[in-house]
């Protein structure tokens, strides 16, 4: 979330035409799960049923031969002097045959979702609209912005022309972003092209204003620019695919209303009725420098120093040492087993030496 109090307004030539005040709404915590959550569940409310024929792959006339034929139960087509006659239809595993748990138009394709969950996706999406580390990671071109959120004046809305548009774009330093969309149009995969969307691109600016005199008319045609209106702001645009970071070109009128849309923390909203934002779990959410912090490593007891090593485990039949540490006398013991050795095979020897003489 962003905390700056002030945010400059821009003209159509990219001049700096004033400052208005940030609206509560983007610094509200910002929740990727949330985000994600809540447009999943949304983007399946736009879904059309659909479902086979409940006629298909049971249209032809076939019975079973039964047992004692040496061929499958599965039934068979009747008649004779052509191909068909004789296979197997009916069955999910047979050609022509119906598919497995034939799909049904009656499904659960929508999905409810609680307000105040939807409300503060939107919010969370706002406020990550004006974090330009999180605007450059969905891959918008921001070099040339001289501010995260753009917010320009309200002469904007007038504008009818889509050369007008396109030049306003380029003073702005946001055309960039606008080229990146032309570099990414694919045709699309599969029967999507036979349906009215043979094309694909990617996201470019959105374009959010209060009253439309025209900016849509000058927007529509400009590729990968989308434009919504401020009382209506969507999720499915602020944060498509469910990834926060959208770049937002706010007009003035529309910057200013957000706080009397969405209220802050302490103030109830006049639209929604008896909402209010959401407030963060922490007020600073920079975690290691609050641990690492001296206030709290002042009050923190020092960290316990290990009391004895762990030794390693010897073995006393193969290791002298740890063998006299467990008996003493095993010194002497070897000794006495070492002389008595030395004796026998001195014995051995004389008396193969007197047998030899």
């Amino acid at each position: 979330m962003t905390s700056r109090p002030l945010v400059s307004v821009f003209g159509q030539q990219g001049e700096l035409g004033g400052n208005t005040r940030m609206p509560a709404v983007f610094r509200s915590p910002i929740r990727p799960d949330v985000v994600n959550f809540v447009h999943t569940n949304m983007a399946k409310n736009k879904r059309q049923p659909y479902a086979v024929s409940r006629k298909a792959g049971h249209q032809t006339s076939a019975e079973s031969w039964g047992t004692g034929r040496a061929v499958a139960r599965i039934p068979r087509v009747r008649g004779g002097g052509t191909h068909r006659s004789g296979q197997g239809a009916f069955g999910n595993m047979c050609r022509g045959g119906r598919m497995f748990a034939p799909t049904k138009t009656w499904r659960r394709w929508h999905r409810r979702i609680n307000r105040n969950q939807r409300r503060y996706a939107t919010v969370s999406a706002l406020a990550a609209s004006a974090l330009p580390s999180l605007v450059m990671a969905r891959g918008h071109r921001i070099d040339n912005l001289q501010e995260v959120p753009l917010v320009v004046m309200d002469t904007v809305e007038k504008i009818s022309k889509t050369k007008e548009a396109v030049s306003v774009l380029k003073n702005l330093g946001v055309y960039a972003d606008v080229e990146k969309v032309k570099d990414t149009r694919k045709i699309r995969a599969g029967k999507g092209k036979m349906r009215n969307r043979r094309v694909r691109w990617r996201r470019g600016p959105l374009i959010i204003y209060n009253e439309d005199s025209g900016i849509t008319r000058a927007f529509r045609n400009i590729p990968g620019v989308d434009l919504i209106g401020v009382d209506a702001l969507n999720l499915l645009q602020l944060a498509p695919g469910g990834h926060m970071g959208r770049l937002c070109i706010w007009t003035q009128s529309a910057f200013q209303k957000l706080d009397s849309i969405y209220g802050t923390t302490r103030q109830f909203s006049t639209v929604k009725k008896g909402y209010r934002l959401p407030r963060p779990k922490m007020v600073n959410t920079d975690l290691s420098r609050i641990i690492n912090s001296d206030e709290i490593q002042r009050v923190l007891r020092p960290a316990k120093t290990p009391r004895r090593s762990i030794r390693q485990k010897k073995n006393p039949l193969k290791n002298l040492n740890v063998m006299l540490r467990l008996n003493p006398y095993a010194k002497a013991h070897r000794r006495k087993a070492l002389l008595e050795e030395m004796k026998r095979k001195a014995e051995r020897a004389n008396k193969f030496d007197a047998k030899r003489v």
